[in-house]
């Protein structure tokens, strides 16, 4: 199972890139890992994906425990049209206590336990044969001696009384067990009888043989004697014959483990099919498969906190996180590699881990690398940056001889219009939760070269805020909009005390107020929340 490496929800380009870069490290290096996203990537994103011609990583909804993930039974199935006797035989064999019955195209057609065949073979219609000649003769070691058809259906008859009493009583439904009786072989085959088994391994003269050829009456030499044939004919039946084909629980393999537990915790079944999305039969799952099961193995990046992770991150084993944001509230129960540096961007961490493993950079993730710290540092501008960010930006531009500031222009240009988003698509285009000092807020920061578009819908964005704060109990709900040219935010809000804001950025409130060299929402606006919420207590 692959490593999956991811960033934040509401990806952005320090998030995606990171991803992939340090996905791109650990496969060098041979481990086995994929790059993913958890939502829908920027316009900023896009356009760095796109100038470097990189793929955008596979997208996940969450890393809860799926049927696939788990070490279930992987069951070979069997057609229809097997024989009773060779399903005992396979089960016996791999010592199996439910077969699945698969049709050609491999879905499920049914299932048969070992007490389904025991029934069968007590209850069953012990006078009626349904089944191929090749299951009767590979079930009774016999040999073909005419092979009129595939399929033989009828009446199963032994021929034990006398010729006379027989005489006149078979039909064309009949499928007979007789010895050497020529007499009565003889008259099957004027009647036209489905099949004669004939017992004992005996020799059948040649004239018979070629008559039934000639009535087009199937007939099988088995070296058994006339009692085991007649024991062992009905466990030549077809197993569909047996088969439960209805009203079988099954699960499909994208499932999740918490929606199907209790299902199996409370039947009586022993095991369930699993199957894929084209219904195909996979295999069985049972109470013991979901015990300990495998979990989804994850690697971190931007990110350290639950509230902005994947839904289900309790249920996966995270191997690894790579971060420069303040540590979060996200636990392990074993030690992990944890790479935690106060720099501008998870891109700059990324780089030097290349450097650490001795690992050449491409030009490609280079580029990715590059990208995500100009984002993050708005070019080297924001108070987060750090001379670690100056120096893998001016190495991994020597790989690139790009011209920073036209590139850093079309990047930002790309990422921060707002023409044809939706309020609430703005809004949540990086939206991040937090607990602090023991509240809960919601920030949105949204970076634009293009203010007078949001001014434009003010009061379409400060109602969105008010539904968003009273929705999710905030007791701060903030859109920060960080104009790149003036190097500062306006700020849109819904606060439970306003006072808040007032003692935090040492300003005179009101909606849209600006406030100069603000642009950074980890080094500048959560600090200064903190301590504004510390003073108000």
């Amino acid at each position: 199972m692959a490593l999956l490496v991811f960033g934040h929800k509401n990806p952005d380009t320090d998030s995606v890139t990171s991803a992939i870069a340090l996905s791109s490290l650990k496969n060098r290096m041979g481990e086995d890992t994929v790059p993913c996203i958890l939502g829908n990537l920027t316009e900023e994103a896009k356009f760095v994906l796109d100038y470097f011609q990189a793929p955008v990583p596979q997208l996940i909804k969450n890393v809860k425990i799926q049927l696939k993930d788990l070490n279930y039974d992987r069951v070979e199935g069997i057609s229809p049209k097997s024989s009773i006797l060779h399903a005992y035989k396979l089960m016996e064999e791999k010592n199996l206590k439910t077969l699945p019955i698969v049709d050609g195209d491999q879905r499920l057609a049914g299932i048969v336990t070992m007490k389904d065949i025991a029934m069968g073979l007590i209850k069953g219609n012990f006078y009626k044969l349904e089944t191929s000649l090749e299951n009767l003769t590979a079930d009774l070691k016999g040999h073909i001696l005419v092979k009129a058809c595939e399929e033989i259906e009828g009446r199963i008859k032994i021929m034990a009384f006398y010729d006379d009493t027989i005489l006149g009583t078979l039909s064309q439904e009949d499928i007979i067990i007789v010895g050497d009786r020529y007499r009565i072989i003889e008259n099957a085959i004027e009647v036209g009888v489905k099949l004669i088994l004939v017992t004992g391994g005996k020799s059948i003269p040649e004239k018979y043989v070629q008559r039934a050829a000639d009535q087009k009456v199937n007939m099988l030499s088995v070296p058994t004697d006339t009692f085991t044939t007649s024991k062992l004919i009905n466990q030549c039946n077809f197993i569909a014959s047996i088969m439960k084909g209805q009203g079988i629980i099954q699960f499909h393999e994208e499932e999740y483990l918490e929606e199907v537990k209790d299902e199996m915790i409370h039947t009586t079944f022993r095991n369930f099919p699993v199957i894929d999305q084209d219904q195909k039969f996979l295999g069985f799952i049972g109470r013991r498969h979901i015990i300990n099961p495998h979990k989804k193995k994850v690697i971190l990046v931007d990110h350290n906190e639950y509230a902005q992770s994947a839904e289900g991150l309790a249920e996966a084993e995270i191997i690894e996180i790579v971060d420069h944001h303040k540590i979060g509230d996200i636990s392990t129960s074993i030690p992990i590699s944890f790479r935690n540096m106060p720099v501008g961007s998870t891109c700059t961490i990324v780089y030097y881990l290349f450097l650490e493993a001795g690992v050449e950079i491409p030009p490609k993730i280079a580029g990715l690398l590059l990208s995500g710290i100009i984002s993050d540092t708005l070019l080297l501008r924001s108070p987060t940056t750090t001379l670690w960010d100056r120096n893998a930006l001016d190495a991994l531009n020597q790989i690139l001889n790009l011209d920073l500031e036209t590139y850093a222009m079309e990047m930002f240009k790309a990422g921060t219009s707002l023409e044809g988003y939706s309020i609430e698509e703005v809004f949540y285009k990086d939206f991040k939760e937090f607990q602090l000092e023991g509240v809960k807020v919601g920030i949105s920061q949204v970076f634009t070269l293009d203010i007078e578009d949001v001014f434009n819908r003010k009061h379409q964005f400060l109602d969105f805020i008010q539904r968003v704060h009273g929705h999710n109990n905030y007791y701060l709900t903030l859109l920060v909009i960080t104009d790149i040219l003036s190097e500062g935010s306006y700020l849109l809000y819904q606060c439970a005390n306003e006072s808040l804001l007032a003692v935090a950025f040492d300003i005179e409130l009101q909606q849209g107020v600006f406030v100069p060299d603000v642009v950074s929402r980890k080094k500048q606006i959560i600090p200064k929340l903190m301590d504004g919420l510390r003073m108000l207590k």
